[in-house]
């Protein structure tokens, strides 16, 4: 028969611990409260097997990970029941058979198997590292060593909320850009590929001479119905370059140092980073989690190289017995990376690169002469012949990739040396650590950085309804008026 251990209070207040045989939980729980004690803590005497605890259960197929939501959830009512003292595995299982089937839901039933062995919560959440995380784990290890679980579960529920607020909040401000943006390449599309190919027919069978304008259209035209397959390779392509490069350390680096310091976004990026690091700090430390465990905890938590490393020199200095602002405020300094420089120029450059394919693979976007069959000359063109000036193109990308690798480059010497972590920061932090009030401090840096994350993102969101309106009248605007340069030619011509 399984031995459970348990704790308990008497009638007086006084603790009791003791072991007791039962052939189940609910049981041991029954047994113990006929005693006269109050349970406060039962689980299986360690060393138990868990074959005498009964078969294995067999696990749902879960396809996907754990939503951050559910988690969220999960906690708010497991703090519930701990408040209310049921009994940690008694919760569980009754949380456990209000999910739905998925990863959270295996989770828990892995959990439980685990704790009716004998093992502590922490250490049966660290054996699911997939839905609970180091620093779910760190946090809920902290409250069962100060008697507290219930009122870390609370803290930690409310972190994770607060984090997929901002984080829906983020989500839900882009999605009517990124909507627009779609419909926009939609019709673009469509012009493209129904409309100006049209037009170019009815210009060649009057061999009319096309103004520059409407030579780029035309090219442009040839560019999207020849190549379309294109605007769905190409950000696949760079997507997996970006991902091999990343797995590199100093590839990560420089990718995570461009990407915070990218104009409009960049600012939205590194505020939202340094949102969730000081309140993942701040979290640790008020939990009671040691201060180098709390930081390599966050460290891992940020989800950027450029703080990866800031972390590592403050623990490095803690450990030779310095304070967290003055390391902090050292190595806040992106400096030079040369990949970083790369990826600026590459961005600088892609507008050119792009007119510069057009230009080389495009033969429809100039003037065509036609003898008296009109077919030799149209499928030399449709092969791939030069463009009489096709010059002109490929001389106008040029100089765009030109101006756009210097400005970029220029942009990138002015913004390499500003840190990421501002005066703020380091003040706030350097405050709470003489007063002794470090996680206050670090909350309150939390709380300002969410109010501007969300400030930014309402600011973005407006300025990018503007530009996509403007950008999509100048494209229609450029459009309309080259294909209507050459129709007013030839109407003054028949008039004539």
């Amino acid at each position: 028969m399984p031995v459970y251990q348990f704790e308990a209070m008497d009638r007086t207040g006084q603790e009791i611990r003791d072991v007791i045989d039962a052939a189940s939980e609910e049981e041991a729980q029954n047994t113990i409260r006929q005693m006269g004690y109050f349970v406060t803590k039962l689980s299986l005497k360690k060393g138990v097997q868990a074959k005498a605890v009964g078969v294995k259960r067999k696990r749902p197929f879960a396809f996907g990970g754990a939503k951050t939501k559910h988690i969220c959830t999960f906690t708010r009512q497991l703090s519930i029941l701990q408040d209310a003292g049921l009994p940690i595995l008694r919760s569980l299982k009754i949380l456990e058979n209000n999910q739905k089937p998925g990863k959270l839901k295996n989770a828990l039933m892995d959990v439980c198997d685990e704790i009716e062995t004998g093992s502590t919560l922490s250490e049966s959440m660290s054996k699911c590292p997939k839905v609970f995380s180091r620093l779910y784990v760190n946090m809920v290890k902290a409250g069962e060593a100060g008697g507290a679980l219930e009122t870390i579960l609370q803290r930690l529920s409310e972190f994770l909320e607060r984090s997929e607020s901002l984080k829906r909040k983020v989500k839900g401000a882009m999605i009517y850009p990124v909507a627009v943006v779609m419909v926009a390449i939609a019709i673009l599309a469509g012009i493209m590929f129904f409309i100006v190919p049209t037009f170019k027919k009815m210009f060649d069978e009057f061999e009319l001479k096309l103004p520059a304008a409407t030579q780029l259209l035309m090219a442009m035209s040839e560019y999207v119905v020849s190549y379309y397959w294109l605007m769905f390779l190409l950000p696949i392509c760079c997507w997996l370059v970006g991902k091999i490069i990343r797995k590199f350390k100093h590839g990560r680096m420089g990718y995570d140092q461009f990407i915070i310091k990218i104009p409009l976004f960049g600012g939205l990026v590194e505020k939202n980073i340094l949102a969730r690091t000081t309140r993942t700090l701040g979290t640790l430390i008020t939990s009671g989690v040691p201060i180098l465990e709390a930081l390599n905890i966050t460290r891992e938590t940020s989800g950027n190289a450029m703080f990866e490393r800031i972390f590592t020199k403050v623990t490095e200095a803690i450990r030779e017995g310095e304070v967290i602002s003055k390391p902090m405020k050292e190595n806040s300094v992106p400096g030079f990376h040369p990949l970083a420089l790369f990826y600026w120029a590459w961005t600088g450059a892609f507008p050119g690169i792009m007119i510069m394919s057009v230009a080389l693979t495009s033969g429809r976007g100039v003037n065509t002469k036609k003898d008296a069959s009109g077919k030799v000359v149209a499928q030399a063109v449709k092969k791939g012949a030069k463009p009489d000036d096709g010059g002109a193109l490929i001389t106008v990308g040029l100089g765009a990739i030109l101006i756009g690798v210097v400005v970029a480059c220029l942009l990138y010497m002015l913004k390499m040396n500003s840190r990421v972590m501002d005066d703020l920061v380091v003040n706030m932090i350097d405050v709470g650590e003489e007063t002794g009030e470090l996680d206050t401090m670090l909350y309150k840096i939390a709380d300002n950085y969410d109010e501007e994350v969300s400030v930014m993102t309402e600011g973005l969101t407006k300025l990018i309804e503007p530009m996509l309106i403007v950008f999509l009248g100048v494209a229609v605007g450029f459009i309309v008026i080259s294909l209507f340069m050459p129709l007013i030619s030839l109407i003054t011509s028949l008039s004539g």
